[in-house]
């Protein structure tokens, strides 16, 4: 009998350190999915305008439009995940989002810009959800906030690349530079899709380690239909995407239409503005970890509550000021907090249920997200084009961001009326 225990031990081992090669991968498919797909139509938004005759409602419309895409396959890659397993989604959907975003690139009018924004959009539901809900079969409570943050951290990693790469690209290939981005942002995501498909397993279990039941019978098993029309009826699953829906339109907001509100209602260059973007995305890509190790430790209501105000001070700074300290400071508090709250999000989702279910509860709050981010640009850029500045239209999302705050001291545990089968035994 103790001639087991050793290499048993050795297995333990290998599934916490596979684990952090599962993480690398999730988190690089946030970076294409999130990062390139979503952000980087911020970055090339003055470029498409100009080259494809959009005003700002239509600029908006784009955004809504990848943003209807996901929320598509947002829901329904969360319930496919719980189905089939969320490493043959997230391929799928990874493919999907290089697809769009080359064929975004030969978009020749709003109309063709449209669809393609749509399949880009579907494709990043179906990877963004299985990813995140991916993560509590790997890790245990006590880190999976901490994982949840450096897999959002993903997004942050597209801003810090972005924010150089488009003005050079722009400058070396002058009219299509905005093309030759989309180009190089689907391919990178397809060489992402590839790497997923080689070294992305769903469970120890399914790697084979003999560690698999430490991982639980709970996570192999099947889940009833009962537990899954649980997740949908539940009051406070639902109060928590009315908080998600208001945090998704105001960060798409501030998103949208940083580089062309710095541009044309602050006096930036597109390298001033890219530069700044670059600046946000270093920030929050320590701060998405670092908020994701606090809700670990103090709670995920608290830090939920202190990082929607910091995201609402950064709209209102942006919607009051025009001088670039304010406009800086804005851009540091939100890349400090605001990236935060989908690993936040995702981690209470795993907290309280199995990886199965907290997939297909992850998919119906990011509906809400994505009603949110849906909503959100439309009516900035509605406003914009009426007063003739961004000011008045960073003012309303920084109020949405009060009113999501308030709701949150309120906010009971999520629940299903299933007990609480998360495993703490993961890594």
């Amino acid at each position: 009998m103790p001639s087991r225990a050793a290499p048993l031990g050795k297995d333990e081992n290998h599934d916490r350190r596979y684990a952090w090669v599962v993480l690398i991968i999730a988190t690089l498919a946030v970076f294409a999915a999130i990062g390139l797909g979503r952000f980087g139509y911020t970055m090339l938004l003055p470029s498409m305008q100009t080259h494809l005759n959009l005003n700002n409602a239509q600029s908006g419309a784009l955004a809504a439009a990848n943003i209807l895409g996901y929320l598509a396959l947002a829901v329904g890659g969360g319930a496919l995940g719980a189905r089939f397993g969320p490493r043959a989604v997230i391929v799928a959907g990874m493919v999907v989002t290089g697809v769009g975003m080359v064929l975004t690139g030969l978009a020749g009018g709003f109309l063709s810009a449209v669809v393609f924004r749509v399949l880009t959009g579907m494709g990043s539901g179906a990877t963004y959800v299985p990813v995140m809900a991916l993560l509590p079969a790997w890790f245990a409570p006590r880190r999976r906030g901490l994982a949840s943050g450096i897999a959002v951290g993903g997004s942050s990693l597209g801003l810090i690349i972005i924010g150089p790469l488009v003005p050079r690209v722009i400058a070396l290939y002058a009219e299509e530079g905005w093309r030759v981005s989309w180009y190089i942002f689907g391919g990178a995501t397809l060489a992402i899709a590839l790497l997923a498909f080689f070294f992305v397993f769903n469970s120890p279990g399914e790697k084979g380690a003999r560690s698999a039941r430490r991982v639980g019978a709970e996570r192999g098993r099947p889940q009833p239909v009962a537990g899954w029309s649980g997740v949908y009826r539940s009051l406070p699953v639902l109060h928590l995407g009315l908080i998600y829906l208001g945090y998704g339109f105001a960060f798409y907001v501030y998103m949208t239409f940083f580089t062309k509100h710095l541009m044309a209602d602050a006096g930036y260059s597109r390298e001033a503005a890219g530069t700044l973007f670059m600046l946000m995305g270093w920030l929050s890509l320590p701060c998405t970890i670092l908020w994701g190790w606090i809700s670990d430790h103090t709670g995920r209501r608290a830090s939920l509550l202190v990082v929607l105000l910091a995201q609402a001070l950064a709209l209102g700074l942006f919607g009051l000021g025009s001088d670039r300290v304010s406009l800086t400071i804005s851009a540091l508090v939100f890349g400090l907090s605001a990236w935060s709250i989908p690993a936040i999000v995702a981690a209470m989702c795993g907290d309280m249920l199995t990886p199965r279910l907290a997939s297909a509860a992850l998919g119906y709050l990011t509906m809400f997200f994505c009603l949110g981010t849906a909503i959100g640009p439309s009516v900035a850029g509605w406003l914009a084009d009426r007063s003739g500045s961004f000011h008045a239209a960073y003012l309303m999302a920084a109020a949405v961001a009060v009113l999501a705050a308030a709701a949150v001291p309120v906010l009971r545990p999520m629940s299903t009326g299933l007990p609480d089968l998360a495993s703490d035994a993961s890594p």
